[in-house]
């Protein structure tokens, strides 16, 4: 078994097809196949099935790829972390980040990274938590921006920002439109418009609610939205209410903040972190996508006071 190997068989799983795979890695096809034969034939087991269009792993090939994948990663670290040292801090960040942050925090830290000229090359990816936590595992991310705790001992969390949330208010919704403030008791779950099940950003919702579930409502409509922006567009054209992070409201018209409602009383906020597998040891590079983070976000997000009224994860 030997690293070209591992590359070969990841290769062949991100693309699904031998001829593809081959191409990718600069080898023939007959060059790749007998290397990834060879080591099928040392392992005694078949990684691939062949016989399928396009080609699929097998379940133990699904374990050694995913294996294949962290070992690639960390034989590419040594040569990092000795450049590191150097002073040379350079190579692609695999990236992901939850789609309740990406579009309010990735444009301004994308423009400030260019800016800053380092030779870091982020390849991004929008993916739920769940989805980053299972990349993460496999050695498919080097890291991700997303809110925490996980309470997962795979991962390593830097917290880096605390963000409030508040109520967004239709103007049909009469008594709680005229209240400068909302409380607890105003949040109810039937005139609630929530993300979909695999947001953790709902599960957060929920807790500040007190409620697990929707409930049976006079509705005609129960509907979960796939991004914030579309609740805040229901809400815009229907009845009822949503909750939004702070950094939602950069995006708002002047005329749309006047629907915002801060919580009274409650000011429950989100923990967002940049994590990375514990095995990830670029720790300068870390530390300088860490401060691309502070620095585009105001001043008072990182004030550590905030992290007191934090809503706890439930990971999706």
């Amino acid at each position: 078994m030997n690293i070209q190997q591992l590359e070969y068989i990841i290769a062949v799983d991100n693309y699904r097809h031998f001829a593809k795979a081959a191409e990718a890695s600069f080898v023939t096809q007959p060059t790749l196949s007998m290397m990834i034969q060879k080591l099928e034939d040392e392992l005694d087991v078949k990684i691939f099935d062949r016989s399928q269009l396009p080609v699929q792993p097998t379940p133990i090939g699904v374990q050694i790829i995913n294996q294949a994948r962290v070992i690639v990663s960390q034989v590419k670290q040594v040569k990092e972390i000795i450049q590191e040292e150097r002073g040379v801090i350079q190579g692609v960040f695999r990236l992901g980040i939850i789609p309740t942050i990406s579009p309010y925090l990735l444009p301004k830290l994308m423009k400030l990274h260019n800016e800053n000229g380092y030779d870091i090359v982020f390849s991004i990816e929008e993916l739920t938590t769940g989805q980053i936590i299972e990349k993460l595992q496999n050695g498919s991310l080097d890291g991700a921006i997303l809110a925490t705790p996980l309470q997962n001992d795979k991962i390593v969390e830097y917290p880096i920002y605390y963000e409030k949330f508040y109520a967004y208010v239709s103007p049909q919704e009469t008594s709680l439109y005229a209240k400068k403030e909302l409380e607890e008791d105003d949040l109810n779950v039937n005139r609630l418009w929530l993300l979909e099940e695999v947001h953790c950003f709902r599960s957060q919702i929920l807790k500040i609610c007190n409620a697990r579930r929707r409930k049976s409502s006079h509705s005609l409509f129960s509907y979960e939205a796939g991004s914030i922006d579309t609740l805040i567009n229901i809400v815009d054209n229907n009845s009822g209410l949503t909750i939004i992070p702070e950094m939602a409201l950069e995006r708002l018209s002047e005329e749309q903040k006047k629907n915002v409602r801060p919580l009274k009383g409650i000011t429950p906020t989100r923990e967002i972190s940049l994590v990375t597998r514990v095995d990830f040891l670029r720790k300068k590079m870390i530390e300088i996508i860490m401060s691309e983070i502070k620095s585009v976000v105001p001043a008072q997000y990182t004030d550590p006071r905030l992290k007191a009224h934090m809503v706890k994860v439930v990971e999706k």
